[in-house]
Formats: structure tokens, sequence, C-alpha cells
């Protein structure tokens, strides 16, 4: 009988070629960045997983349960759980202990991360699609919500010329730190009493199902778009420096308010409940016309360095790097790092992949097969015509977005007391 020596299930083969093929690891940042295949678990015929593939963006310890239950063979998380080398695998530390358990279960996982953002139609391109694009109502007439009194824009708190008294605490009540009502010798911390209580919302988060049900329709009309960082040469083969590379560069044939770019951002995104905008000081949001947007998903700061978009558009941005565009005139738009990044999985990357992968995996088993050197248990599993992609319902960014119940947005309420 023949057999087969240590490796990583077929299956396992074919998604690491489909995701080569797609995303190229040349065209990743290894000045920093670190992917490609880092988790080849041994393949256990006798238990072997689904023929399934489970995107993700982070791999968390729930991201990982989550790949253990639905039976995945593959986790494709975007960012690397392995950045730096490591000098021991234990289970005290988080990250390594889901890495374990996946080895254990016969899950490998890949990484492609920087090469996602690099390539055409990749990440950096959704999201210049979604500030692009047009929505199937039209576009709405935002304001900026009145100053409370009628005060100007430019006047603080504490300098307005209105001779209205401030709020006092029973106009707008604060929580209390004076509440004796939790027992003595309680420690945690003191509750305010139901009389000077504010409800606040659960922290919510983008929704993946409207990730990709969006009514946004892409344009390739209304603007120009270039690399902002193209990537060196030589070039896996097909790609070109023109359309390759971090970040994007949107310039617009007439100027666009901000507000429909805010609309449009908030649509392709998952609606969150809110974002960060910085816009220079002594403007209003109403009144700022974009004509040209630099484009980077997660961490823009390096790709921007040398970018004088109008707006800046991208997951993070230190507070020094955001200062220093509105100082210059220009407008930022963040989202919390992956929430620029998640809704790629759900629309672009998951239909790619498994279209890719429907044809690499019947490859793979017909080049498996032919070998003739195939043991039983492996002729089962290449039988297996199945192909599977999903992404996870658990994957989310560390930040959700709490909002006070005197709030026009809507969320749902810690407590109903």
């Amino acid at each position: 009988m023949a057999s087969n020596p240590i490796a990583a299930s077929p299956f396992t083969k074919a998604v690491v070629s489909s995701m080569r093929k797609l995303y190229p690891e040349s065209l990743a940042d290894k000045s920093f960045d670190n992917t490609g295949l880092l988790l080849e678990a041994p393949f256990d015929p006798i238990r072997r997983q689904m023929n399934s593939v489970l995107l993700t963006v982070d791999l968390t310890k729930a991201v990982a349960e989550e790949a253990i239950e639905g039976k995945h063979c593959v986790v494709v998380a975007y960012h690397p759980i392995i950045f730096r080398g490591l000098k021991s695998l234990t289970l005290a530390d988080s990250q390594q202990q889901s890495l374990l358990r996946l080895a254990l279960e016969g899950i490998s996982v890949y990484s492609p991360h920087t090469a996602v953002d690099a390539v055409p139609k990749g990440m950096g391109d959704w999201l210049a699609d979604i500030v692009t694009g047009t929505l199937s109502s039209p576009e709405p007439s935002t304001k900026t919500a009145s100053p409370p009194n009628n005060a100007s824009p430019e006047a603080s708190p504490t300098t307005s010329s209105s001779t209205t008294p401030p709020a006092t605490s029973e106009d707008n009540p604060l929580p209390s730190s004076n509440d004796t009502s939790v027992a003595d010798g309680d420690e945690r911390l003191l509750r305010p009493s139901l009389a000077d209580k504010r409800t606040y919302s659960k922290p919510t988060y983008p929704q993946p199902s409207t990730m990709s049900q969006t009514d946004l329709t892409p344009s390739s009309s209304n603007h120009t778009r270039s690399v902002i960082l193209p990537s060196p040469e030589p070039l896996p083969k097909g790609f070109s420096s023109s359309d390759t590379g971090a970040g994007r560069l949107v310039t617009f044939n007439e100027a666009q308010p901000l507000t429909h770019l805010i609309e449009r951002i908030a649509r392709g995104v998952g609606t969150p409940k809110g974002f960060p905008v910085a816009i220079p000081q002594h403007r209003q949001v109403e009144d700022i016309q974009i004509k040209t947007v630099g484009i980077c998903p997660g961490s823009g700061g390096t790709v921007f360095k040398n970018c004088q978009a109008d707006l800046l558009f991208t997951g993070e941005l230190s507070h020094h790097e955001a200062l220093a565009a509105t100082e210059r005139g220009a407008s930022v738009v963040t989202l919390f790092h992956s929430n620029s990044e998640r809704g790629y999985l759900h629309g672009p990357m998951k239909e790619q992949l498994r279209k890719t992968l429907e044809t690499e995996w019947k490859r793979t088993r017909e080049e498996i097969k032919s070998s003739g050197d195939v043991s039983e248990e492996w002729k089962e599993a290449l039988e297996d015509d199945d192909v599977n992609v999903e992404v996870s319902e658990r994957d989310r960014d560390p930040y959700g977005v709490v909002i006070l119940e005197e709030s026009k947005q809507e969320g749902t309420k810690l407590s109903e007391d």
C-alpha cells in the first residue's frame, strides 16, 4: 500500500496556490510584513477537515474557535498572526495558543496582508470604488448640527458670547460618584444612582450583512486614479507599476462635497454608527469640497508621507499626522484600523478566491492522482470536489462606538432599568 509523507492537506495546497495567484507574495512590503503560509498543519486523513476556507482580518481566539467549530481546513488571516521570529510556542501566549489549537485540529493559516493592498482590484482599489461610487438614491444634503445656543462655530464653550447660562445638572444630569447604593466592601466601581444615570448604547460595529450588499454603484467616468507608492520592479508576470502598489490617489473631474464622500464611505463599509473626521478649524463639513483623495487601508501614515491630497481616507492616522494634514487645509476620515479592510473580505476577496480555488482544487487533485503513489486515505480526500469560502462572523475591530441615549443614533441599551 502506498504511503504519503507528513504534509499539509491537498486542499491546503490548492488554497495556498490560489492565494499566490491572486495576491503574489512578492508584492507584499517585505520591509516589515510577514506573508505566506504561517502555519502548515499536518494532514490527518482519518479526521480531515471540510474543504473550506475561513476569511478573517485578525486571527483572534474567537475566530480560531469558529474555525474549529466549522471544521474549516484553512484560515486566511489578512493580518499576520506571526510578525517576528518566535523563540518558543507556549499556551501562555494567547496568539500562540490559537496557533497550537489550530495545528492540533489540522487547520493551516495563510496571510496575504500588504499583497492584497497592492494588487489591481485589491483592497486599495476597493476603497477607491467606495469613494467614487454613486448611490441609488440622490446624494444627501447634509448639514452640521448647529452649535448650542446659536453660538458661532469659532466660539468655545468657555468663551461663548451667548448670555444664556450654562446648563445645570437638573437640565442635563451627569453621572454621580456619590452613590452609596453599592454594598459596603464591594470592590467594583460605584455606579451612579438611577436618578442620575445616563444610558449609553452597547459598543456598535459595522454590520457584516451590509458589507456585501451595499447600494453603491462603482463609477469610472467621474475620476482618474493612480498608485501613490508603485511596487518596485521586477513585478510578477501580468502586473504593471501603473496600477500596482501601496495606496491610491483619486482625482475627481469635478470637486465633490465632503458630506457626499462621508455618506458613500459609511454605506460602503457596513454603515457604522460613526467614525472620526478631522477638518481644518473654522471650517464646516458641509462647506468643504474635495478634488483629490489619498486612500490607504489599515494605517496610512507611511503611505501618505508625501501625499498632498485634499482628503486622506484610511483606517487610522496618528494624532500628529492628522494634525499636520488639517493644518495644511486637508481633511481626514478614519474608520478604526480593520474597518477599512473587513468589507473587502466580504465582497471581492470571497468571490475571487472561490472562483480561483475551484480551478486550483481540480488541478491539484488531478496532479496528485496522476502521480500514482497515493494512499487509500488520500484517495478519499481527493474524491471530494467541494469548495467553500466563508467570512468570519466573529472577526471585528477591537474598537466599537458607544453612543449616548440622547443622540439621534439608535443603539441597544446596556440595561432597561
